[in-house]
């Protein structure tokens, strides 16, 4: 494979050797002016993801996550958009980067995968030039040798008669086949770092275990970071190293996984915990729900953001914002003033019932609008 280029704003050399976590996202803020006011869809938000590990991100739609991996690719729209903090990738500032450097970045050594196929990929363009774009765009390749390495890359992600279907364009292939094709291009130049936003949104629960298998034998194929975004806890639940679990734009619990699933804190991951449907459960019983709504991001309720919603919420809930701290264990973080202990809040009071929040979550329809193509925002 041909050596990857670059000038002296990002030196692919010094990146490859670089000590300490690969990524560093240090009190990020993004917000976007709306005719309502301003939606502040990621509300100071700070982690690390080192060299071959995986983090899952996991939220209900609207928690923030997708416009946080956008956020931190920089493929956010130029206008309306507030944006602020670090994101150090291989050493590197990425905040502090224009266009012209993001994308000799983009795809060589900090790549996507989106949610939506269909319309992440280019309808009049065949698979094959797409997944040719970056190699010669990043690896110099001619034409001829980058049509030979996409059909290897279909074949590595598992696309039967590849040599056939690298002339096909994606409305020839299934919801499937199309995701395969987007995590080709993720992976053409061997990034470092891939991001995966709701990898499996649309496709069947086998079709959905085969692409996350595939993702995670390529990964350790090739010895890369991993941002696994999802709803579903279940997806991240035995392929995380760590979790983040996101609401109303912030971290509210973060734990490697085995500590978050052993010893949840937080009773908004329990009440996603409790979503997940088990193969235990009777035919026909009922999902459990999280009552209510998530909040309306321009006029967040004070205190606690899932007070209105958690059954165990006191006074102090909805008076004072819990600050982001761990008890015991020094790599398990939550926000809630009365965190659970096996499962049991420790709240002294009777519980209170859930109260719905009556606003509708126009955080989501503005982030939507503001999104650029290639994916929703949740």
């Amino acid at each position: 494979m041909a050596k990857k280029t670059g000038g002296d704003a990002f030196d692919f050399k010094d990146a490859a050797s670089h000590a300490g976590p690969l990524l560093v996202v240090d009190d990020l803020h993004t917000a976007f002016r709306t005719s309502r006011g301003t939606v502040r869809a990621v509300d100071g938000v700070s982690f690390e993801v080192h060299e071959g590990k995986t983090l899952g991100i996991v939220g209900e739609s609207g928690s923030g996550k997708t416009v946080l991996s956008r956020s931190i690719m920089g493929l956010l729209p130029p206008r309306d958009v507030i944006r602020s903090g670090t994101v150090h990738f291989a050493g590197h500032d990425l905040t502090a980067m224009g266009d012209t450097e993001l994308r000799r970045i983009w795809g060589a050594e900090l790549s996507m995968i989106f949610q939506d196929p269909m319309t992440a990929l280019n309808p009049v363009k065949r698979i094959g030039v797409q997944i040719a774009e970056s190699l010669r765009l990043h690896l110099d390749m001619d034409k001829k040798e980058a049509r030979s390495t996409a059909v290897e890359l279909l074949r590595s992600v598992g696309i039967p008669s590849p040599e056939q279907r690298v002339r096909w364009y994606p409305f020839q292939l299934s919801g499937g086949m199309r995701q395969r094709v987007m995590i080709a291009i993720a992976l053409a130049c061997a990034p470092r770092l891939v991001m995966a936003d709701e990898p499996t949104t649309g496709l069947d629960v086998t079709v959905q275990a085969q692409i996350l298998d595939l993702l995670a034998d390529l990964q350790r194929e090739r010895h890369m970071a991993v941002i696994l975004v999802t709803h579903d806890l279940g997806v991240v639940a035995g392929r995380a190293d760590d979790i983040i679990v996101m609401y109303a734009g912030r971290i509210v619990e973060r734990a490697p996984t085995r500590t978050l699933f052993a010893d949840t804190k937080m009773p908004y991951t329990k009440a996603l915990m409790d979503s997940i449907p088990r193969l235990a459960d009777p035919s026909g019983a009922r999902l459990n729900a999280i009552g209510g709504r998530p909040p309306d991001l321009i006029h967040p309720p004070t205190g606690c953001r899932f007070s209105p919603r958690c059954q165990y919420a006191q006074d102090k809930c909805r008076e004072i914002e819990p600050p982001l701290r761990t008890v015991g264990s020094p790599d398990h973080l939550f926000a809630c003033w009365y965190p659970l202990v096996d499962g049991v809040s420790t709240a002294p009071a009777v519980p209170v019932s859930i109260t719905t929040n009556p606003a509708t979550t126009a955080n989501d329809v503005a982030a939507n609008d503001a999104a650029p193509t290639g994916g929703t925002t949740s």
